[in-house]
């Protein structure tokens, strides 16, 4: 197994942070997702050039999703050509395939959303070491704002550091999801899932990105976040903001995998406990723990 090369070939100033304030990779997948976000800007301010591709039921894929994934990992593999790649839309890994370090690449988190005009939707890159996500960025595409993290070295919005929120009593939250909306058998499980945490807490939201959704969750916007069914590239980058802003996030029986379990939840500890309880007995048979 290779390591590649831990020092970047260039390296520019973005996101509003200089270079050399934050660990050179997290520099690099910074300028990665500006790279992303100019072409996603460019594409929603012509939707008439957006060409719309259905991936499955209400599961959708633009050009602008296959570009933003090109220039990411143009930018990656550039700055460090012994890493990998995996990518949502080319669903392959690019790069040196038998790496330990991997980036997990949502070029565009919230498609339907964007296609639309939506302003809700994101880049999501983050690292992983091992098997372990040490570096992660949201970018947002219609505010700028870059939310990124580095293990052990705190959450950031920009230059200001993130703390998740202190409310306690899951009652009081507000729980933001991206609970499973499209048609299958898991549908109606879905939505009583969904029912049971709207009587428990004070309000739900559904942004339609879940990276941005546990970008907002590790500023303090919201107090919890839920969800069954998202892949690791939804929840990577966003999970290291939370755990960097002081929460936690799991699955649903209560242990830290999450990225490749395709359950998630996520909030200060004691909003962590009380999604957990409550979302146990909707674990997928041997899934987490």
């Amino acid at each position: 197994m290779t390591t590649g090369d831990s020092t970047p070939r260039s390296m520019t100033d973005e996101g509003g942070l200089a270079s050399g304030a934050c660990h050179p990779m997290l520099a690099v997948a910074m300028v990665a997702a500006q790279a992303a976000a100019t072409l996603i800007r460019a594409a929603a301010a012509n939707p008439a050039s957006i060409q719309i591709r259905e991936k499955n039921p209400n599961d959708f894929v633009t050009q602008v999703d296959v570009a933003s994934e090109q220039a990411i990992i143009g930018t990656l593999l550039g700055a460090f050509p012994g890493h990998a790649v995996r990518g949502e839309e080319s669903q392959q890994v690019h790069g040196n395939p038998e790496a330990d370090h991997v980036w997990i690449v949502d070029p565009l988190d919230g498609t339907s959303n964007f296609i639309h005009g939506y302003p809700v939707y994101g880049v999501s890159i983050a690292l992983s070491v091992r098997g372990r996500i040490e570096h992660g960025v949201v970018l947002d595409v219609n505010t700028g704002d870059v939310f990124h993290a580095s293990l052990g070295r705190g959450a950031y919005c920009n230059t200001r550091r993130l703390r998740i929120a202190t409310r306690t009593r899951l009652q009081d939250a507000l729980v933001a999801t991206s609970c499973p909306y499209r048609p299958g058998p898991a549908f109606a499980r879905a939505m009583q899932m969904l029912g049971e945490v709207m009587q428990a807490c004070a309000a739900i939201r559904r942004s339609g990105s879940a990276a941005l959704d546990l970008a907002w969750l590790a500023a303090g916007h919201s107090d919890g976040f839920f969800d069954l069914g998202l892949n690791a590239w939804d929840v990577a980058a966003g999970g290291l903001l939370v755990t960097e802003a002081g929460g936690q996030v799991g699955n649903f029986r209560g242990g830290v995998d999450f990225v490749e379990t395709r359950q998630c939840i996520a909030g200060n500890a004691a909003i962590f406990a009380a999604l957990g309880a409550l979302l146990r007995p909707y674990a997928p048979d041997g899934a987490g723990s």
